[in-house]
């Protein structure tokens, strides 16, 4: 008898801890809504943060199509859709089919010679002297990286008239490599502060362990610097591509004739004309944005883990 009642009393108080856990007290039960509220706020208001930004962001993209869609005559309307959408403009741009539009795809062209050009001179450069200042422990290397940051404390629009008299002292008004020199000049100096930063994340003993075997510089570049730095790769040659595909000063100031000039600035010729041809201008625009834009999310994942430093580490 005993024995069964010390069993019955257990059990009585297992279950009254048992319905006592289940059931909190309000008091406890007071803070946990109150942080539930707080967190379903916070969700609710970055939510609508996040759709106004988004909101803000593709308005412009979406006039651009939309104006695109359009007919000539169409393009300043109430209507926020296009009547009679249409694909024509598109159409016009691809065989060239306006006066403005002559020569596009040797424009094109130039704008893809100077950007991969810019590209792969500013990657050379970075590269070489991240390598020698980082890697080679070249004596005096602090001077080069920090005159690389002196570069950016004067404005590159200041700078667009003298570099434009020095071209001309050369030789090289309208010419592309005019171009190409200034963009190189203004992506190296970031390059090199991005690869030695992502270099300092390499061991130091792969290099001396190589050179144990005999290894000499340039394999040292060659095989191991340049494999492990892959990812700073990606993430410096799309911002030197987007640098000189994008930009429109300097190629405006040194490149002048149909032949040598560039997307962006025939783009500006549309702005010449009283009636300008909008839909054409806008499907252009389109058009020379795509490869970019394939170029990003071809290489952002790379791009990614080379902006943060985290390719090697991780």
């Amino acid at each position: 008898m005993n024995v069964t009642t010390v069993d019955v009393t257990t059990t009585e108080t297992t279950t009254d801890v048992r319905l006592t856990s289940t059931h909190p007290s309000p008091q406890l039960q007071q803070p946990h809504r109150s942080m539930r509220r707080r967190r379903y706020l916070e969700n609710a208001a970055a939510a609508v943060l996040a759709a106004v930004i988004i909101v803000w962001t593709m308005l412009p993209i979406y006039n651009m199509v939309m104006i695109a869609l359009k007919d000539s005559g169409d393009v300043f309307t109430e209507h926020i859709f296009p009547v009679r959408p249409s694909l024509d403009s598109f159409g016009v741009v691809l065989t060239e089919g306006h006066w403005y539009l002559q020569n596009f795809w040797r424009q094109f062209g130039n704008s893809i010679y100077v950007s991969v050009t810019t590209t792969i001179l500013t990657l050379l450069l970075g590269t070489l002297a991240s390598f020698s200042i980082g890697r080679m422990r070249i004596r005096h290397g602090w001077v080069v990286s920090n005159t690389a940051l002196l570069t950016y404390v004067i404005p590159a629009s200041f700078l667009a008239i003298p570099f434009y008299r020095i071209m001309q002292d050369y030789g090289l008004s309208n010419n592309p490599w005019s171009v190409i020199a200034a963009f190189v000049m203004f992506a190296t100096p970031y390059a090199i502060i991005v690869f030695q930063e992502y270099g300092r994340s390499i061991p130091i003993e792969l290099d001396e362990s190589a050179r144990l075997d005999g290894a000499s510089p340039p394999q040292l570049y060659l095989r191991i610097y340049l494999p492990l730095m892959a990812p700073a790769l990606v993430a410096i040659g799309t911002y030197a591509f987007l640098l000189s595909w994008n930009e429109y000063l300097y190629q405006f100031l040194l490149l002048s004739s149909d032949q040598s000039m560039t997307v962006p600035v025939a783009l500006a010729r549309f702005l010449n004309s009283d009636v300008a041809p909008w839909n054409y201008m806008m499907a252009t625009a389109i058009i020379y944005a795509l490869p970019p834009v394939a170029l990003y999310y071809a290489f952002r994942g790379r791009m990614r883990a080379g902006l943060t430093m985290g390719g090697v580490k991780g």
